[in-house]
């Protein structure tokens, strides 16, 4: 089932995943996170994603992950 949080256009960031309605990829949040930062240190950085749209990006990979 698609994200409706995440959106994967190639006239968009060359295809690169994003959060739906911005120009940030959805792997930017991973880094954030990889690299010891809270999440909202990321949504300070990244206005206009939301903490919701954050947080079901997070739980559809755990479900993701999770499934396999």
């Amino acid at each position: 089932m698609p994200n409706p949080h995440i959106i994967q256009n190639p006239l968009l960031m060359s295809g690169t995943p994003c959060f739906a309605g911005t120009r940030v990829p959805v792997k930017s949040l991973f880094d954030y996170l990889e690299a010891g930062d809270s999440l909202d240190e990321f949504l300070d950085q990244f206005p206009t994603v939301t903490h919701d749209m954050a947080v079901n990006v997070l739980e559809a990979s755990k479900q993701a992950l999770l499934a396999a």
